[in-house]
């Protein structure tokens, strides 16, 4: 969790830091062959060097990036949830609690979709 320290001090609101460093610790803490890491000044997961999963914040909601694959795969899960998403990211609104169970399914997917991925991003 160290390596995100720098950007959740950047975090004014204190229940948007609070949530989001919930959710980065829930991910450290249940997939720990995971690599975390700061890139594009976001925090993300990777595996063997590929992407797995990334968070972002936004004024109303932290967005998470499965990459378009995992959200199209989960379309019908996320928006059963009550979360809204777009083709690159799915909104988890502040006031809404996280579903852990969708989370970890999509990271799941990610592995092993792209167990055999030789690159960062999917092709």
């Amino acid at each position: 969790m160290e390596v995100f320290t720098e950007y959740l001090a950047k975090i004014d609101n204190p229940q948007h830091r609070d949530r989001t460093e919930e959710v980065l610790a829930w991910v450290t803490r249940k997939f720990t062959n995971l690599e975390p890491k700061i890139a594009w000044n976001q925090p993300m997961f990777t595996d063997h060097g590929t992407y797995i999963i990334g968070f972002s914040i936004a004024k109303k909601h932290l967005a998470v990036a499965p990459e378009s694959a995992g959200i199209n795969h989960f379309s019908d899960e996320i928006v059963q949830v009550g979360y809204d998403h777009t083709k690159q990211l799915v909104r988890i609104p502040w006031d809404s609690p996280v579903d852990f169970s969708l989370l970890e399914k999509m990271i799941e997917f990610n592995m092993l979709d792209k167990v055999d991925c030789s690159t960062f991003w999917r092709k």
